[in-house]
């Protein structure tokens, strides 16, 4: 096994890479195409999300092959490979399959728990084999991953650590309020309606809103969408569909919005929420500080700072160590010439370039320091730079307008975060507020089955490695024993249907009795860290065809490839 994967996500790079380095359905399949067409590569399959992408592939050279998958990345993201190299990570081998793994139970994930991120991997799965870039190892592996992350949330409460962006989000909307009190009877739009958008249309539906509009660019998709809403759910909310030229129309009508679509450009201007929030207030949208890091309501507003009274002093003496006097030469006691001359020219009013001060002789230090001395003795004090007085900004109007972004790239401007009346959570912001989350004590359960996981999956990757030489092996053994008893045959003409065919399954139970304990434990010994050389040497000893062996794995790998999503 030589699984590699070469990727960034949150964790690795800010939202502005992330979402330039964003692929879209048919990026994503060039990309795959020409990962398999690359030397080094013979499988690949790419998981894009909101907040992740990364390139999975069965490489024959590790340096090779980092090399031409961070290639393949920055041409199809479209960033240049400089700027997204620093942001890539690679895992290699079993760290590959440990990192698919934490992936897939919610470790990794902004929301640490969510369940989406499965779904996800089904259908880059489904991507990969439907492009017949999958084989052996990467439908294994990836259908492995999905069972692993049924386990984790079946048999730990790691759905309590986290939820949905959706939920996250709209709780981040809320203000830490709750969110059934705060969604009650608001009326909702949806632009999208992909899964993530299905998602937030279901969700704001339980969360008891009393509408929801669906807004798509293909009319029929959001007609199905409120189709459902409206006869599959016990909700009672009203839902319908309207086409992509009505948004506008509608954002005057909505308390909340939630965008996730495909676009390449923004779908909702800071121009066009204003003009809305405008619409429903009657008064112009004024712009105020940006609002992500302002204190919830009712909390304490952050302090912004302002400057003391003696700005412009070079010296802060704060950072001096601690029991010198004010008075007199101890308080410029060790300091240097150059922050003493700067800090007298600003006592005396005037600007003294360091550089100058530097070429001064020791006579010019001494006048230096016997002014600041007079100085300090004269006013009772050293002038010093005042620490910054906190300042409380004036509080930021209630929105009318809340919204929330999911999509990568972006689909709200992100000047809209300026605009009064105007809540936006978007993928940036859902950042920042994870780094904090919580994390529940069943993250540690989940890693162990992740662990766990990871061994039997190595183990069986390299028992499975060895198969190919077993059944080449057992093929030659069955050979023998035909070609023994043709012979037989020819040697004894005269010989009877019945006493034929007891002579051959006594032959064949034979050689099989003989090969059953030494391939049973090569296979034992090979699922072991290090058992590589086993199949080396079953392929050795039985003096074997190498071509026989490679033909029973292309005929494994092409079933693989032409297997059905899991």
């Amino acid at each position: 096994m030589s699984l590699l994967v070469v990727g960034l996500s949150h964790r690795s790079a800010p939202v502005s890479v992330l979402e330039r380095a964003s692929l879209n359905a048919d990026a994503q399949n060039k990309l795959l195409q020409d990962t398999v067409a690359a030397e080094p590569a013979a499988e690949a399959a790419v998981l894009a999300t909101c907040n992740r992408i990364e390139l999975y592939a069965d490489v024959d050279k590790f340096h090779a092959g980092v090399a031409e998958l961070s290639t393949l990345l920055a041409q199809h993201s479209g960033v240049g490979l400089e700027e997204l190299t620093p942001h890539l990570y690679v895992h290699y081998e079993d760290r590959a399959v440990h990192h698919l793994f934490s992936v897939a139970c919610g470790l990794d994930s902004m929301v640490v728990g969510e369940g989406q991120i499965l779904g996800q991997i089904k259908d880059s799965l489904a991507r990969a084999q439907e492009l017949h870039t999958a084989g052996r190892l990467l439908n294994d592996l990836f259908q492995q991953a999905l069972r692993v992350g049924k386990r984790a949330h079946s048999e730990t409460g790691i759905d309590r650590a986290g939820q949905s962006l959706v939920t996250f989000g709209l709780e981040q909307l809320a203000r830490g309020a709750d969110v059934r009190a705060w969604a009650g009877g608001k009326k909702a739009l949806v632009i999208g309606a992909g899964s993530m958008s299905s998602l937030a249309a279901a969700t704001l539906a339980r969360a008891g809103v009393a509408e929801v509009v669906i807004a798509n660019r293909t009319f029929d998709r959001a007609e199905r969408l409120a189709r459902t809403l409206t006869e599959g759910d016990d909700t009672g909310v009203r839902a319908r569909a309207v086409p992509m030229e009505s948004v506008a129309v509608e954002l005057t009508r909505a308390d909340i919005a939630v965008s996730c679509t495909g676009a390449t450009g923004l779908v909702l201007t800071a121009e066009a929420v204003a003009a809305a929030v405008a619409g429903r207030t009657g008064q112009p949208v004024a712009e105020i500080a940006d609002d992500r890091r302002t204190a919830a309501p009712g909390q304490a507003a952050p302090a912004s700072v302002t400057a003391g009274g003696d700005e412009g002093c070079p010296l802060d003496l704060s950072a001096v160590q601690p029991g010198f006097s004010v008075m007199g030469e101890a308080a410029v006691a060790g300091l240097d010439a150059a922050a003493l001359e700067q800090h007298a020219a600003w006592v005396a009013g005037g600007a003294v370039d360091r550089r100058e001060a530097a070429r001064r002789g020791p006579e010019a230090d001494a006048e230096l320091i016997g002014a600041l001395a007079a100085t300090a003795a004269s006013a009772g004090r050293v002038p010093e730079l005042r620490r910054p007085e906190p300042v409380a900004e004036a509080p930021r109007p209630q929105p009318v307008l809340f919204l929330l972004d999911l999509a990568m790239p972006r689909d709200v401007d992100a000047a809209v975060h300026r605009l009064a009346g105007v809540r936006l959570v978007d993928i940036e912001s859902l950042a920042e507020a994870s780094a904090d989350a919580p994390m529940a004590a069943d993250v540690d359960q989940v890693r162990r089955i992740v662990s766990d996981e990871v061994a039997a999956f190595g183990a069986a990757q390299r028992a499975a490695h060895i198969t190919p030489t077993v059944v080449a092996l057992r093929t030659m053994a069955a050979d023998v024993v035909a070609s023994e008893i043709a012979r037989l045959e020819g040697r004894l003409p005269g010989l009877d249907d019945k006493h034929r065919a007891e002579i051959t399954q006594t032959v064949k139970r034979v050689v099989d009795k003989l090969l059953h304990a030494p391939t049973v434990r090569a296979k034992q010994l090979a699922a072991e860290p290090g058992g590589a050389g086993y199949a080396d040497a079953l392929r050795t000893l039985f003096d074997l065809d190498p071509e026989t062996v490679a033909s029973v794995s292309r005929a494994e790998d092409s079933t693989d490839k032409n297997r059905g999503p899991a």
